[in-house]
């Protein structure tokens, strides 16, 4: 491979360097299950996350198997609580107190999308913010915004653990953040603001924005929408992370990159004319997706620590 720089225009490369989520999360992965049973040894109950699965989407119910998956592999017990699509918010209301008030529940976790009948940020917000571990509740929110410690949105904070893992330093870089939601857009935005990287979020209404993404030394696209950022918008040498998935029917006999065979996944740039641009990307799937996992799992054991400090009446 021919010489590479990050965030240099004058850059020649013929594939950028992946930025393997698998890798960094199974590393993330045996840490937590080291500390685990570290505690467990001194005599610690293990951690427990209970899990609200709404409605029948398959999506969600693809993603709380692999999450509870993930526990078992670290030493997290999970409790699946399930309800059909047509419940009132008053049942999921009344779990959500009865979780709060368990004592041997580190971490809640309501699995989204909800059906849209459901008050989304008003049954985020009944999560006790100790226990939420997904790191939505408006409290941790606030903590972020004001940079004091608590409890991180999953994908934003799994972004920052990869590029922290591949020594990729921010202070002083140009990052452009496609996307403002909640989730994912404002959340890593702030946290790049940490960094001390020179942030700009763009969404929908913005103007030129091929023109803006191409300013990028790191470009974090959340766009939820199938391949909209183009190899052309891409600044050579750029550190490309993308938070987008979609699964698209394949072509037969098309030239699909190995990293995204499985399950016929596609972000929200496009791999195959973006990577011949940028020195770093992250592949769809195996990039940022086991990072949010891997991120729920370090949440839970920060919760539970937590509550174990509590519970020893320890400051």
């Amino acid at each position: 491979m021919a010489e590479r720089g990050y965030g240099d225009l004058t850059v020649q490369q013929q594939m950028a360097q992946i930025l393997d989520g698998k890798l960094v999360a199974a590393q993330v992965r045996d840490r937590l299950k080291s500390r685990v049973e570290e505690l467990v040894r001194d005599g610690h109950r293990l951690p427990g996350l209970a899990v609200v699965l709404i409605g029948d989407n398959p999506a969600s119910h693809v993603y709380v198997k692999n999450k509870i998956q993930a526990c078992k592999k670290v030493g997290i017990e999970s409790r699946l609580y399930q309800f059909p699509s047509q419940v009132g918010a008053q049942e999921v209301y009344a779990c959500l107190g009865e979780l709060n008030r368990d004592t041997a529940v580190d971490g809640i976790l309501v699995q989204l999308p909800l059906p849209g009948h459901l008050p989304t940020d008003s049954l985020l917000a009944a999560v006790l913010p100790g226990k939420d571990v997904d790191g939505l509740h408006p409290q941790n929110l606030g903590l972020l915004l004001s940079g004091k410690p608590g409890l991180r949105p999953c994908t934003p904070q799994g972004i920052m653990v990869l590029l922290e893992h591949y020594h990729l330093s921010l202070a002083g870089k140009r990052a452009v953040v496609i996307g403002r939601s909640n989730l994912v857009g404002k959340p890593i935005a702030m946290m790049l603001l940490e960094k001390n990287a020179t942030v700009t979020i763009c969404h929908s209404k913005s103007e030129r924005l091929d023109e803006i993404a191409r300013t990028a030394d790191v470009l974090v696209v959340a766009a939820g929408k199938e391949c909209l950022v183009r190899g052309a918008w891409i600044k050579p040498g750029a550190v490309v992370v993308d938070v987008g998935i979609h699964k698209r029917a394949r072509e037969p006999g098309a030239d699909v990159n190995v990293l995204q065979e499985e399950a016929q996944l596609v972000g929200d740039v496009d791999f195959q004319e973006s990577a011949r641009v940028a020195s770093y990307i992250t592949p769809v799937p195996g990039g940022v997706g086991p990072m949010t996992v891997a991120m729920l799992l370090s949440n839970t054991l920060i919760a539970y620590q937590e509550h174990i400090m509590l519970r020893d009446g320890r400051p």
